[in-house]
């Protein structure tokens, strides 16, 4: 199967720009409710995904910075704590999977890393439960015959 059947792309995901400012970030996040944003360079390649942790670090370990230097500090500086790992638009579905055990989406990139999308985990859990319903239906079909 191919692992852009899944794909949310890019024109429809919320991100970042490297250059965005904290307090941009938490607004965003703020406003849609998320609690990891992908963030893309200048030249549009994937660079990390910002979550709710690393801003918490953030304040929790540079404990001067106050709402007033929120408006200062970019994004492409503020740590990561974990490492979002994408995935080539050409890699296998196993590979998907394995990656979406840890992450609640997965980035999608092109061969020059170039983001275009995002797996959400949710879509691969959905289509999974659509196909045990399929079977199981015909499996019940089966037994009554």
């Amino acid at each position: 199967m191919n692992i852009a059947f899944f794909l949310t792309p890019k024109k429809d995901v919320i991100h970042l720009k490297n250059n965005t400012t904290m307090q941009e970030a938490v607004n965003t996040m703020y406003k849609y409710r998320y609690t990891a944003v992908p963030i893309i360079n200048e030249k549009g390649k994937y660079v990390g995904t910002l979550t709710e942790g690393d801003l918490l670090y953030k304040l929790k370990k540079d404990e001067s910075v106050s709402l007033k230097d929120m408006s200062n500090i970019l994004v492409e500086d503020i740590p990561r704590y974990q490492i979002n790992r994408p995935v080539s638009i050409n890699s296998n579905i196993k590979n998907l999977i394995n990656i979406a055990k840890y992450q609640n989406f997965v980035p999608v990139v092109d061969d020059n890393n170039t983001f275009i999308g995002i797996i959400k985990r949710s879509d691969i859990i959905k289509y999974c439960y659509d196909i045990i319903t399929v079977n199981d239906n015909e499996l019940k079909e089966a037994m009554t015959i």
